[in-house]
């Protein structure tokens, strides 16, 4: 039986059950006693990043007795599907080119859907998942424009494509998607969307902990402890290039065969110019900028990295030097992100006692160990000693953030936000077949009342079926 029907089987303390009662309420003796539905639901998170190098599928399994209690989760299955060379491509030449028509990106939000709605299949039939066994999708979509930090005469707005009426047709799943609309909704830049699952998961007590993420752009998020604030008094910002340039030298000196730096072997054997390196970072304006701030390939894209590749070789540079120096400046980066901006939001003497790294960049020896040599006093981890494996982490995030859309409950907002108002909805929603049985489901839950904010998360199982940081030095 599908996991969103088992609220029906709840009783009510008289022995009856939640049909005798209208608007989710029996009576007895006169009165009304609520129906204390749990949550127990399945969803599939899904998420292309900025570097277009897998769709990620995290299936996990969500449980939460009332909106009190702590939220439960177990990943129960997770993968990466490869993004077919037949969209990626041309994708890629037209973010590089940004020259489109309305009829190729009508054309496109339609092929992006069907992608997307192939990588639930092909999961599915890998894993010997039953496709009605899954309640929801959260889909993040392709990433095609970010205007989060608009010039005068521009409006803040995010395009992210892959249609959800599209996904929720060929699985018949309900789907959400188009999260960072919602965001920018209400006055937020639309990103970086990981203080939800990086505060759940890594709270402490007494410990302020980052979770650095290294995909296609870097972003951190700053997770007090409990006692200065903890998930209430969380900021996060994009620091800048993750591995975007660092792929776009290896598809140009490879000629496409390479599309990542494996093991950081190339970046290893290597010289970096220092000099170029101090330089892009001193006079980038959007590395300068104090958060909150939010990028993307309209800032770091492909054409700002083949600046950087003509400026290597225009020195005599070779193809390992390049690499090598573009790895440090991502690496650089984070560092210079963490000195100049965290004392704007703790004291200055305030020490970062653990990074947990996540993210494809994360197994970048060369990135690992120049963090490690730089901040010796801080110890740096692997996210997935969590229980979530960091390459995982995105998709999970987004499995959650479907969670919290068909339940209407608003998300954790860090504290440096341009607007603290809370979304109560954030993405957009496209039924499936059981799109009742799920919404039935997410109305019993507290009684069809207003839900109070999720802060705490257990991980009931962790996940091993994947094993995403070897050789990366963690």
């Amino acid at each position: 039986m599908p996991s969103s029907t088992s609220f029906l089987n709840v009783h009510l303390a008289n022995g009856t059950n939640g049909a005798n009662g209208a608007n989710g309420h029996s009576e007895s003796n006169g009165g009304s006693r609520s129906i204390r539905a749990p949550i127990d639901l399945k969803v599939l998170g899904m998420n292309s990043g900025t570097a277009m190098d897998g769709i990620d599928c995290a299936l996990v399994h969500y449980r939460q007795k009332s909106p009190e209690a702590p939220l439960h989760m177990q990943i129960l299955q997770y993968d990466e599907i490869p993004v077919p060379q037949w969209i990626k491509t041309p994708i890629l030449k037209m973010l590089r080119e940004t020259q489109t028509t309305p009829s190729a990106m009508s054309q496109i939000n339609v092929l992006l859907g069907k992608m997307f709605s192939d990588a639930v299949k092909t999961f599915c039939e890998l894993h010997g998942v039953d496709r009605a066994s899954i309640d929801l999708i959260g889909s993040h979509g392709q990433t095609i424009w970010l205007l989060s930090m608009p010039k005068d005469g521009e409006t803040r707005s995010a395009f992210c494509l892959g249609e959800g009426t599209v996904i929720a047709a060929e699985t018949g799943i309900t789907t959400v998607t188009d999260f960072r609309m919602a965001e920018q909704a209400v006055g937020r830049q639309g990103a970086p969307l990981v203080a939800l699952i990086d505060g759940l998961l890594l709270r402490h007590p007494t410990k302020l902990r980052v979770c650095q993420n290294i995909g296609g752009i870097a972003n951190l998020c700053v997770i007090p402890p409990d006692n200065e604030g903890g998930v209430d008094a969380m900021v996060d910002w994009d620091c800048g290039p993750g591995n975007m340039f660092i792929d776009a030298a290896m598809r140009y000196f490879t000629n496409g065969e390479m599309e990542y730096d494996r093991d950081g072997l190339w970046g290893a054997q290597g010289v970096v110019n220092q000099d170029i390196v101090d330089r892009f970072l001193d006079n980038n304006w959007y590395i300068n900028h104090s958060p909150p701030k939010t990028t993307g390939r309209e800032t770091f894209g492909d054409n700002e990295a083949q600046g950087l590749i003509d400026e290597c070789l225009s020195l005599g540079m070779t193809k390992h030097d390049t690499v090598a120096t573009i790895t440090r400046i991502t690496a650089q980066n984070i560092v210079r992100q963490y000195r100049t901006f965290l004392p704007k939001y703790f004291p200055a003497d305030r020490k970062i006692d653990e990074i947990f790294m996540c993210g494809g960049g994360a197994r970048n020896p060369n990135i690992i160990s120049y963090l490690k040599t730089q901040l010796p006093d801080t110890q740096i981890r692997a996210l997935d000693e969590t229980g979530v494996p960091s390459d995982a982490k995105e998709a999970v995030s987004f499995a959650q953030q479907g969670l919290e859309a068909i339940l209407g409950r608003a998300a954790l907002v860090p504290v440096n936000s341009d607007s603290l108002t809370p979304n109560t909805v954030s993405g957009k929603i496209a039924p499936g077949r059981r799109w009742r049985e799920v919404m039935a489901q997410a109305v019993a839950f507290g009684d069809g009342k207003p839900l109070p904010t999720v802060k705490e998360m257990v991980v009931e199982k962790k996940y091993c079926g994947w094993k995403s940081m070897a050789g990366s030095g963690l």
